[in-house]
């Protein structure tokens, strides 16, 4: 090497072997985008009837192989909208008692909830849960 740095023959060496670590890199920040992207799907729902319902098993079902790892936020939500359909079908009934309507605001207000904390730790890489959920049909 001189001293007006390397040659051309040493920049083409040192690129060659550059690890690939940018790829893996951006693989696992996409997998992390399109995880909270799943999340937030839930609240299609508030938007377009049935929306909450559709959107997050078309995102899971386009995007299952491409990142594998959205599988299980994908589940966790499926899981929830299935437990929530069970929650709802509840408070309908017991909106004859009145106790149901006050039901349905708890239930709108903790899918809110659920979707943005969902969201959130799915893009800092972290799978959450959602307490409540009692029906799992995806595991």
């Amino acid at each position: 090497m001189s001293d007006i740095g390397p040659g051309p023959e040493e920049n083409r060496t040192s690129e060659a072997n550059r690890p690939t670590q940018p790829a893996t890199a951006n693989k696992d920040r996409e997998t992390r985008q399109w995880a909270m992207f799943i999340h937030f799907s839930i609240l299609a729902g508030w938007a377009v009837p049935i929306g909450g319902l559709i959107v997050p098993i078309i995102l899971w079902q386009i995007k299952k192989d491409e990142l594998p790892g959205i599988v299980p936020h994908a589940h966790v939500v499926l899981n929830w909208i299935v437990t929530s359909l069970v929650y709802a079908l509840i408070c309908f009934i017991l909106t004859f008692v009145i106790i149901g309507i006050f039901g349905f605001m708890a239930l709108g207000l903790a899918t809110i909830i659920f979707a943005v904390v969902g969201g959130i730790k799915a893009n800092e890489g972290e799978l959450w849960e959602y307490p409540g959920t009692i029906i799992k049909i995806f595991k």
